[in-house]
């Protein structure tokens, strides 16, 4: 395992000799530089230091100059500034151009370590932030490169960067919520908050409190102030989930937010300014609950400003390998396994299945296969017995699904010749025109 690195910066050979002596002792691997511009080439390889401790006053390049170079690379590695004329003016302005600390000369060994020990918590802290929100973006990341999806990718990006509100619908299990937070990733919003909330998950009696918080004392139990979802998305993004099962009376509260853009907590008299935009999603045919009496008119239309259809994982079979691929390399690094394969006719046998439950009934599996398949390949018989009968596919469709293939088949191998192709197949060409219409078959796209 690699050890900590530090980098010494000064001019001063016996500084830099006496802090290595010192970090050496302590367990650490030392790297020194006797100005900025040393230390500058020695940051440019790829084993960066963990810590750099710079002098203020040097020649050339001074720690200073050096610590803003630093920043402007992006270097995300803490600061560390020592100086034997130090000025309470010269160390707020170092910490302003974004050093970790600021120690002066001459050197305590207790303050030093101490403060090398802070700068290096600090950036363990930071390093476990960033692979955190790495593998945060991973488990929403879209996958796939179907026809349908690239159009479904071209409509977020006319989207997101807009303040519209959008309404998203579509089938359970087709990862509305991934393609709100694109949008918000997307967006001007994107550094500030991502809030969702599932309308469905939560009792009517409750949806108002965690929607626009509540007052001390506003209600039995409530012994605090809570902020609501509105304020907690303030300058961000609001996702509400399952809109179509939200109450009348909380129909009619949001309503009146996205008119006057204030929430008022339950229990409080104060109107609050909130900056959100919000995006909606529904399984629900909104316009049908609208025709029952279930859902306001006049909020549809306050939501469904630009509305966006996910589509089906049966209108995107092309994306199940991959997608196998992802939850497969996601379980089993969750699970501390090996990372298994599943072999190819298990894949066909998956890539044809219609998945009713989309995209969450084929990570469920692909989970539960992880768990319980002890070998590292995983085979058609491993496949659940209820899948395998319901993918038995009809004589009409294998007949479909043959023809489709034999014709793509032919087409490529005559590199789209449509009166080769029609030799080849021992049919007219009008009648393979005909079919290709009907199989939605391009040549140019083979």
């Amino acid at each position: 395992m690699a050890r900590t690195q530090i980098l010494i910066v000064d001019d001063e050979a016996r500084i830099r000799s006496s802090l290595a002596g010192i970090l050496i002792d302590e367990g650490y691997e030392v790297v020194m530089a006797n100005d900025g511009i040393c230390a500058i080439e020695k940051l440019q390889g790829e084993g960066l230091p963990d810590v750099v401790l710079a002098d203020i006053w040097m020649p050339g390049m001074d720690g200073l100059t050096l610590l803003k170079e630093i920043k402007n690379r992006n270097l995300d590695i803490p600061v560390i500034m020592i100086s034997g004329h130090g000025t309470i003016e010269t160390a707020v302005k170092a910490i302003k151009m974004g050093a970790f600390d600021f120690i002066e000369k001459p050197l305590t060994l207790e303050k030093t370590i101490l403060i090398i020990k802070h700068a290096l918590d600090q950036r363990k802290l930071q390093l476990e932030n960033q692979n955190l929100r790495m593998r945060i973006k991973k488990k929403y990341e879209i996958i796939g490169c179907s026809k349908a999806l690239k159009e479904l990718s071209g409509q977020i990006e006319i989207a997101a960067p807009t303040n519209g509100r959008v309404y998203i619908y579509g089938e359970n299990g087709t990862g509305k919520e991934l393609i709100a937070r694109e949008i918000h990733e997307k967006s001007k919003r994107k550094g500030r908050p991502f809030v969702g909330i599932n309308c469905a998950a939560i009792p009517e009696d409750l949806i108002e409190s965690e929607l626009f918080g509540y007052e001390k004392g506003a209600f039995t139990g409530a012994m605090n102030r809570k902020q609501g979802k509105f304020e907690l998305a303030d300058g961000g993004t609001l996702f509400l989930d399952e809109v179509g099962d939200m109450s009348q009376k909380t129909q009619a509260k949001v309503l009146r937010i996205l008119e006057e853009s204030c929430i008022q907590r339950l229990g409080g008299v104060e109107w609050i300014k909130v900056d959100v935009r919000l995006i909606a999603a529904s399984n629900k045919d909104l316009k049908e609950e609208i025709k029952q009496a279930n859902f306001r008119e006049d909020l549809y239309y306050r939501l469904n400003v630009i509305p966006i259809e996910v589509p089906s994982l049966k209108e995107r079979k092309e994306d199940i390998p991959l997608l196998v691929d992802h939850f497969l390399r996601e379980f089993c690094f969750e699970n501390g396994k090996k990372l298994k394969k599943v072999n190819t006719e298990a894949l066909d046998l998956m890539s044809c299945y219609d998945w009713p439950g989309n995209i969450r009934e084929l990570k469920n599996l692909i989970e539960r296969l992880v768990i319980m398949v002890p070998g590292e390949i995983i085979t058609v018989m491993d496949i659940p017995l209820t899948l395998r009968e319901n993918n038995q596919p009809s004589l009409r469709e294998a007949k479909r699904d043959f023809e489709k293939y034999l014709i793509t088949k032919t087409l490529r191998a005559s590199r789209g010749n449509i009166s080769k192709s029609a030799k080849m197949l021992q049919i007219e060409r009008s009648l393979l025109y005909q079919k290709m219409k009907m199989y939605d078959i391009e040549p140019r796209k083979i």
